[in-house]
């Protein structure tokens, strides 16, 4: 299976972990990470890598940029995904959501993992997105299952 975490995701262990859904949501993603083989592989894309780039917290961006590059990042069409994220945009989704929605589209991703309630629930009323867009918690169960 062919993953994408968002960056939310990727951000989640380094949030408070008082509330019991930001502790459930870090073990999923700490779980989905450490069974990446041979039939769990991760998409990088340039969007992470942007976003991860604009983070003010030089801790959380390294420790994010060092598991971004452990893999090549996707090979992905820029110009496909400049216009992908522009129909998504019109359709509801806000940029960098967009953006990452774009990526793992046409980085082949069976599945976009999000923290994010707000990503989701755009998802769900645009209609158009052509990957199945799950949170993190769900995702890590129907894999790791």
């Amino acid at each position: 299976m062919r993953i994408y975490l968002d960056m939310c995701c990727l951000k989640r262990p380094f949030d408070d972990q008082s509330q019991p859904r930001i502790r459930l949501e870090t073990e999923a993603v700490l779980s989905l990470l450490a069974a990446e083989s041979e039939t769990v592989d991760f998409i990088r894309s340039a969007a992470l890598r942007l976003e991860n780039r604009q983070n003010p917290i030089i801790l959380r961006a390294t420790r994010v940029d060092v598991w971004l590059e452990q893999k090549p990042i996707s090979a992905a069409d820029p110009a496909a995904i400049r216009s992908r994220t522009g129909e998504l945009m019109k359709c509801g989704l806000a940029n960098f959501d967009a953006l990452h929605v774009a990526s793992a589209e046409l980085s082949g991703a069976d599945a976009f993992a999000t923290c994010d309630d707000r990503l989701r629930k755009a998802v769900e009323r645009c209609g158009q997105v052509r990957v199945r867009v799950l949170g993190v918690a769900e995702l890590a169960e129907e894999v790791l299952a």
